[in-house]
């Protein structure tokens, strides 16, 4: 079941997704070769109880970090470690805050140091693409049309679109319906409603979309051994276009 928001609920979310985006911002000035995921992930924990605030994804099914740190072959839900990052690297930091109750959830792939031109050109049109499915995101359309846009957009610029992991519902719950895949066919799945609210995160990889999954029973990293990256926002459907709850 698709739970429609009020507009006092959104705003609770938009609290949330305001943390969640100046932690990201703190985040960005932290990147930088030595530090690691595990210095990360500290961090981004205590900020957010300083600010009265918790890390939802802890313990969800058993995961054991505050964030997911996933380093240029890994596609998502990496686990923090100790080693340092390298310059020429590129990490994915993914993280949900809980604020009173109301869940706001954002990754963002940043770039450590110098990176290749592979490297950066993967990470804009990862970004990008994460807009192109945003704008789509209306009362009217349908999530294909959202999963319809990122494909098109991504596989044009010669990036294979990841299939074994989708957007999602949220709200009090970490993930409620509908998915939203991030490829798939026009004018296909849920009717998108004023009051619904999404997560829109495609991942993107140089190579094959296909994955694989380490002994940790999390870490998804691309079977080929390729770059993979990472952008996703929080966001309302409003009578007034998509609000992206998780930005400045």
């Amino acid at each position: 079941m698709i739970i429609i928001k009020t507009k006092e609920e959104i705003n609770l979310m938009r609290e949330a997704g305001i943390l969640l985006a100046s932690c990201h911002q703190e985040v960005a000035q932290r990147i930088k070769p030595g530090i690691s995921t595990h210095e990360i992930d500290q961090f981004v924990e205590k900020y957010l109880l300083d600010h009265g605030a918790t890390a939802e994804q802890k313990g969800y099914h058993g995961y054991p970090f505050a964030t997911c740190g996933s380093v240029n072959d890994v596609i998502c839900h990496g686990f923090p470690n100790k080693e340092p990052l390298k310059n020429g690297d590129i990490v994915t930091i993914d993280f949900v805050v809980n604020l009173n109750g109301w869940l706001a959830d954002s990754a963002w792939s940043y770039r450590v140091g110098q990176v290749s031109d592979q490297a950066d050109e993967l990470l804009k049109v990862t970004e990008a693409a994460m807009y192109k499915g945003i704008e789509q995101a209306v009362v009217g359309n349908r999530i294909g049309d959202v999963s319809n846009a990122i494909q098109r957009f991504a596989e044009k610029a010669g990036y294979s679109v990841v299939r074994n992991f989708c957007g999602h519902g949220i709200g009090q719950d970490m993930h409620e319906a509908p998915q939203v895949a991030h490829f798939g066919l026009p004018g296909q799945g849920a009717l998108l409603k004023e009051g619904m609210v999404l997560t829109i995160e495609p991942m993107l990889n140089v190579g094959s979309f296909h994955c694989k999954i380490d002994s940790d029973g999390w870490t998804a990293r691309t079977k080929d051994g390729k770059l993979s990256a990472q952008y996703e926002h929080t966001l309302a459907i409003t009578k007034d276009g998509p609000f992206i709850l998780t930005k400045l």
